[in-house]
């Protein structure tokens, strides 16, 4: 019998079917930002920890230059699958794949790099925030301090405003989507440029609540009718370059309740909560729009 939080883990998406994991190992994206992040993160001789394993792709990313990964996996098919897959690979044997709840679960000895990857677009339906803080706690009761690097370091999310085609073929279904970034997407109005609601840092105390309210411009006149939620995975800060190894997750659409015409120019307040690893209508049932200044020639009379 399963407990609430099981229940709850398998309708949110803690436990991934096996299959879905293909889609994932697919991605290059998602893989080669991991990969490189990993390398540069990973020191030779390292200790690391992954919670949420999967097939154990990142943990294997770890292996290449760590003395010992431990791989921690709640679903007991793919801890199977884990063991099986490593045991095919370079320095697979350097990976303990770890059969056990990454809520629960603390290392036999401290680490110098945790991964998790149980990131949803804006932080929903899967744990990463509240898994990192219980991890936090009890680290830091069993060890001490420091707490290890976390990868990913820290995440940006921004919203942006759209008008987006819901005609399915003649089909009218306004429905939450999955967009490629760096793709242009048929059907899809950019209204304003994205603003940036929440900066995560995995090293600082993260607090589960994420809300916002803010301003911002709309640049194209349209039918606003939906919200882009935009997330970037901070994986890596290469602090000799100045730069980041960063991962976006794919976009999400999220249709809201009642369309609103808007002109360039316009204000647009928004505003929504929601709870970090919280389900998408939560966040969707929460969005507020409304348009407080109208655009500017609108404002000013005509003369004859």
């Amino acid at each position: 019998m399963l407990n609430e939080r099981e229940i709850e883990s398998c309708y949110l998406g803690q436990f991934i079917p096996v299959h879905y994991h293909h889609n994932m190992l697919m991605d290059q994206n998602r893989m080669h930002s991991f990969k490189s992040a990993i390398h540069y993160s990973v020191f030779p001789g390292a200790k690391v920890l992954e919670l949420g394993g999967g097939t154990g792709v990142l943990s294997f990313f770890a292996a290449q230059k760590a003395s010992k990964v431990y791989c921690v996996e709640y679903n007991p098919d793919m801890v199977r699958e884990a063991r099986r897959f490593l045991a095919m690979n370079p320095n697979g044997h350097k990976v303990e794949v770890v059969h056990a709840d990454a809520f629960d679960y603390l290392p036999p000895e401290p680490v110098d790099v945790v991964i998790c990857e149980m990131i949803h677009v804006g932080m929903l339906r899967e744990k990463q925030v509240e898994v990192i803080e219980s991890f936090k706690r009890r680290y830091l009761a069993k060890f001490g301090g420091p707490l290890p690097l976390f990868m990913p370091e820290a995440v940006i999310m921004a919203v942006q405003p759209l008008q987006q085609e819901y005609d399915f073929d003649g089909f009218y279904a306004p429905i939450v989507q999955f967009q490629e970034t760096g793709v242009v997407q048929p059907g899809t109005v950019e209204l304003s440029q994205p603003a940036v609601y929440s900066i995560i840092d995995f090293g600082q105390p993260v607090d589960s609540l994420i809300a916002w309210e803010g301003s911002v411009l709309i640049e194209q006149s349209g039918t606003l009718n939906a919200m882009r939620f935009v997330t970037k995975n901070v994986l890596a800060i290469v602090q000799e370059q100045a730069t980041t190894i960063d991962w976006l997750n794919h976009y999400m659409t999220l249709p809201l309740y009642t369309p609103i015409t808007v002109k360039a120019g316009d204000l647009l307040r928004l505003s929504f909560a929601y709870r970090a690893g919280g389900s998408i209508p939560s966040l969707q049932a929460s969005i507020q729009a409304d348009v407080v200044t109208q655009s500017v020639t609108e404002q000013i009379p005509e003369y004859a």
